[in-house]
């Protein structure tokens, strides 16, 4: 019998359990730094960020996708946000790409070609055309992080339902070393 990956996860977690390692984990549901992150998803940054910005367990609510990217104004990484500043305390916005960035330069045919080879059926894609789908855009990463992540900062500091006293921040980590490069600061001068 083959022992998958998710076997492996549950058999651990049961350990996890019965010892009680959760218990230095605990927190509460409101970020102690007032802060909510949207970061990528790379791996990279998974210890690095919140290590190079001091950030611990329970202080902050970090939200991660491909590139640190809000592609919609009403979409869920949005939504998120609005959540973590009106119902879980934030004050603060830190939106966080990186260097090396695997959005950099993406284009949506490479990704149409690998799912094709992965036996999706490419008929599927023109239905969504039709129904008014963009899926170039959809698959389409960016040139420049920084213009990325200005991009970003802007759509949430413009968005009709964001205050005006919460600042916003644009930043750039370095994933090999940590440094942050600041490209935008949200507080008023």
């Amino acid at each position: 019998m083959q022992v998958s990956l998710l076997k492996t996860i549950l058999d651990h977690n049961e350990q996890f359990v019965a010892s009680e390692q959760y218990k230095k984990y605990e927190t509460t549901k409101f970020p102690d730094k007032k802060l909510v992150i949207l970061t990528c998803m790379d791996t990279r940054l998974h210890d690095l960020l919140p290590a190079a910005m001091n950030i611990k367990q329970g202080d902050a609510k970090v939200i991660k996708n491909a590139g640190a990217v809000i592609s919609h104004p009403f979409g869920s990484v949005m939504r998120s946000i609005l959540v973590a500043l009106y119902a879980l305390k934030a004050d603060e916005v830190m939106i966080i790409g990186h260097h090396q960035c695997g959005m950099a330069g993406l284009e949506s045919s490479n990704i149409l070609d690998l799912a094709e080879s992965r036996g999706v059926n490419m008929d599927s894609i023109k239905d969504l055309e039709f129904v008014g789908v963009d899926i170039d855009q959809f698959l389409t990463g960016f040139q420049s992080v920084e213009e990325s992540v200005e991009h970003s900062v802007s759509m949430v500091r413009k968005h009709p339902l964001m205050p005006d006293d919460v600042p916003v921040h644009g930043l750039v980590i370095h994933p090999e070393t940590g440094k942050l490069d600041l490209v935008s600061s949200g507080y008023k001068l």
